[in-house]
């Protein structure tokens, strides 16, 4: 008795693990906004609603020369669930994706760094850890 009774609570506890309500993920604003850091590089994200995020990305490159290279992007993002796209402004050939996480995002770039308008190396690819909630400021300072 003790047999049949073990399979079938490991049975029913593996479909409860896997129902469709917690696969669907949809992030929050107050989840979104804020400032998040890989390295030197850096997103400022707010959410907008009517799935629409404002954002910076501010990029980095350390040359042997002990220069720095730059690339920088803003504009808006569509979002979807956790998932959200972003095309640079005036570039053909570039997308950068970010996927949101508890306390991260994890992003990732088509396109080279000269197809995203970046200085040389620089590159948005990486796992960004939040280092701040709320609204962000956003400001270009390479302008």
């Amino acid at each position: 008795m003790m047999k049949t009774f073990l399979p079938a609570l490991l049975v029913m506890s593996s479909i409860s693990l896997t129902t469709p309500a917690q696969n669907s993920k949809v992030v929050t604003a107050p989840q979104a906004n804020g400032v998040y850091r890989y390295y030197d590089n850096e997103f400022r994200i707010l959410a907008l609603g009517h799935n629409k995020l404002k954002l910076q990305f501010d990029g980095l490159y350390h040359t042997m020369a002990k220069s720095v290279n730059i690339g920088y992007a803003g504009g808006e993002a569509t979002i979807e669930g956790n998932v959200a796209t972003f095309v640079p402004e005036d570039t053909q050939g570039c997308k950068i994706t970010i996927t949101f996480l508890p306390g991260k995002i994890v992003v990732k770039q088509d396109g080279d760094d000269a197809t995203c308008g970046f200085g040389h190396n620089v590159y948005s690819t990486g796992t960004y850890r939040k280092v701040r909630g709320g609204k962000p400021k956003f400001e270009n300072p390479y302008q």
